[in-house]
């Protein structure tokens, strides 16, 4: 099993595809680092050698962020929106939907499962 940026990379499965378990590496990065490296697309990890796996990696360190730091990047950046008091600080403090989405009704997975409401029904 390889190991990549502190992922384990599924072996059977092409390159690319693989690559994808790496979070803040999508489709079209994970086909840029096999061009860049020189590895063909149609190629599956388990047929790679270890200076290839070594290769990726390195290129990945080094073009990237990835996995803990991408992580620690976003909460930053919404710890600061917090502390500023902007509005989407705000809806991210109050856990309601940042992006203008209504709340009226849906917007149950950012607000949680529905509360009942006491001498509602008549």
């Amino acid at each position: 099993m390889a190991r990549i940026a502190g992922v384990n990379i599924p072996t059977a499965k092409r390159v690319p595809i693989a690559l994808t378990y790496i979070t803040g590496i999508g489709n079209s990065s994970a086909q840029s680092i096999c061009e860049a490296v020189g590895i063909d697309a149609s190629r599956r990890i388990n047929e790679l050698s270890d200076a290839e796996v070594l290769k990726i990696r390195e290129h990945i360190d080094e073009n990237y962020t990835v996995e803990g730091d991408l992580r620690r990047d976003t909460q930053m950046n919404i710890k600061r929106l917090m502390d500023l008091g902007c509005y989407r600080g705000l809806r991210h403090r109050r856990n309601l939907p940042v992006r203008g989405q209504r709340t009226h009704t849906n917007a149950r997975t950012r607000k949680g499962p529905a509360k009942a409401i006491a001498g509602k029904k008549k």
